[in-house]
């Protein structure tokens, strides 16, 4: 599983099986991040993995392939997948957009609603559409 592509719909379908099963976290598993995974079974007497995994779901659905990719097929056996794809022109629009992006993104981390590691994953992901 390590040289191939993580489905987005496979992904999903692990996240929302996460809801209803007692065993939640697998596709933090399948996504490669067994860390992830552990907490959730760890927790899984608890409903926030389930919770969690439905947030997921729905979020790894709202992505288009390609922003799925980048978040989760990026590793360094696949990087001849992105050499190949063209980087978007950063035009000033999607500038302001990722800056505001940004902005929203501190203001969660300075009310507490996310961790630091979480603000730090999410800034290199937004500031790496910019490049």
């Amino acid at each position: 599983m390590l040289g191939k592509l993580k489905s987005r719909k496979i992904a999903a379908l692990l996240a929302f099986s996460g809801t209803v099963i007692p065993i939640a976290g697998l596709h933090k598993f399948y996504l490669g991040q067994p860390l992830w995974g552990v907490l959730y079974l760890l927790l899984s007497w608890t409903p926030i993995p389930r919770v969690a995994s439905a947030i997921e779901g729905v979020w790894y659905l709202a992505q288009d392939s390609e922003e799925f990719d980048r978040n989760f097929n990026q590793s360094e056996g696949n990087i001849e997948v992105f050499a190949a794809t063209p980087n978007q022109s950063a035009t000033p629009n999607r500038v302001g957009a990722i800056a505001d992006a940004l902005r929203q993104l501190d203001d969660l981390r300075q009310d507490g609603l996310i961790s630091e590691y979480e603000f730090e994953q999410k800034r290199r992901q937004l500031l790496n559409k910019i490049v």
